[in-house]
């Protein structure tokens, strides 16, 4: 057996030992020294301290753990009724309004946490029955939660596009740009649908009673400024200070940390068990991201040294594709693969595969970045591992089915797709706002 066919083993062999169950990362390391020991000898120890003190000195990745402090503090802050309740009273007049406040406070809640399970569980808890009990049809109310919750993952700051950034030698400042488009344009997609599903078949979203549209306009203007409002400017102020130079991504990520230390103790929420709490999270979620890049390095290190690449590429040539057909190829190959597989699984491990093929069809790593993104929303969204719909059950009344919820999101991943149809015939949707921000 050759070493390209050897390394093509044991890539068969990870997605193996993967769906029966085992650590990813302690799975890669493992396989990684396993093949690197019979292929190239003694070399792979040293090969691992290089790529184990590589990764945790990647200033990219100090970004991480920045974020998820945020995120859990946030989160901790007990602002989303609040904020549910004053974007409910805001949307009041419009088909559909609880559903389109669920999917405002699920774009907003998502980016300054950018923790699917979290979102989806809190807003399953509040948004939800408030949807039931208004007469909204459970699959559409479902849907809202479910594919909501997701928008974190594209939309700035997001983890997802460090990470991505980090593996591909990407800006994150560039890849913060642009996917914040794409993912107001997704955002946007999932409310124009419920609103047009509302006003075409009135029964799955009723109006309001009269003594909820009757609300004097100061307590909707004091619910925006004491619960909106806040969150918007950190948002905005984390975002900002990337997008136009004023911070790197690390830099801008403490900020927003302090600012989300900040806003908990303005609400009054700030105790010493939460800030605990969330440090400790953040620590354990921090040290597997950390380990999935060591072992990810490892892995794509020594199968880059058994030529695995080689037998893809020259399998990809063979085929005579065109840009188009190869980014097709790939995102159909990465949608499959949301199907038993995590995100970050795919971003880890699978991703670094097409890397190496783009420069071969003078493919930009920033639109191919951005379109994995928007394609990683469906991870989330397809059966077997659709963690989004398997959250929104754990909390769901008795009522609803997880048949209910999966049919309820199918319209919201057929909109995945449509953005993503969007971005191939636009571009311009990913580079505009880059190129005008740092020609």
């Amino acid at each position: 057996m050759s070493e390209p066919e050897i390394g093509i083993l044991m890539l068969g062999m990870l997605v193996i030992l993967i769906m029966l169950g085992f650590p990813i990362a302690f799975t890669l390391i493992a396989m990684g020294i396993g093949f690197g020991y019979f292929a190239i000898g003694d070399i792979i120890f040293p090969l691992l301290v290089q790529r184990a003190y590589g990764v945790m000195s990647n200033d990219v990745l100090i970004a991480v753990p920045l974020f998820l402090f945020m995120g859990y503090m946030v989160e901790r802050a007990n602002i989303l009724d609040r904020l549910f309740g004053s974007l409910q009273l805001a949307a009041r007049g419009m088909p559909a309004s609880l559903a389109v406040a669920s999917l405002i406070t699920c774009a907003l809640f998502a980016t300054a946490t950018g923790i699917v399970g979290a979102v989806v569980t809190l807003m399953g808890l509040l948004a939800l029955p408030a949807m039931l009990n208004a007469g909204y049809d459970k699959r559409l109310s479902s849907g809202v939660i479910c594919a909501g919750g997701c928008l974190g993952i594209l939309i700035p700051p997001s983890i997802m596009l460090i990470l991505y950034g980090a593996m591909a030698g990407v800006s994150v400042v560039r890849l913060y740009a642009a996917a914040l488009i794409p993912g107001l344009l997704l955002a946007g997609l999932y409310i124009v649908y419920v609103m047009g599903r509302a006003m075409f078949n009135p029964q799955v979203a009723p109006k309001l009673p009269p003594e909820k549209l009757n609300v004097p306009a100061k307590e909707v203007y004091w619910g925006l400024l004491t619960s909106f409002v806040p969150l918007f400017a950190l948002i905005m102020s984390v975002l900002g200070a990337i997008l136009f130079g004023l911070a790197t991504p690390h830099e801008a990520a403490g900020i927003g940390a302090l600012g989300a230390m900040v806003l908990a103790m303005a609400y009054r929420q700030m105790t010493w068990a939460r800030l605990k709490e969330a440090v400790f999270l953040t620590a354990r979620t921090s040290a597997m991201v950390c380990w999935l890049f060591v072992g990810s390095w490892i892995f794509s290190s020594v199968f880059s040294l058994l030529d695995g690449h080689t037998l893809i590429e020259h399998w990809i040539s063979g085929l005579s594709l065109t840009p188009l057909q190869f980014l097709l190829l790939a995102q159909l190959m990465i949608f499959l693969l949301g199907w038993p597989l995590e995100w970050t699984e795919i971003i880890i491990i699978f991703v670094p595969i097409f890397l190496p093929l783009l420069h071969m069809f003078g493919i930009d790593p920033l639109f191919f970045g951005v379109l994995v993104a928007l394609n990683i929303q469906t991870s989330f969204l397809t059966p077997p591992m659709a963690m989004s719909a398997f959250y929104l059950k754990g909390i769901a009344p008795k009522g609803i089915q997880l048949g209910d919820i999966f049919i309820g999101i199918a319209p919201f991943l057929l909109l995945v797709f449509v953005a993503m149809f969007i971005l191939y015939l636009v571009p311009g949707t990913v580079f505009w706002l880059p190129g005008v921000l740092y020609n």
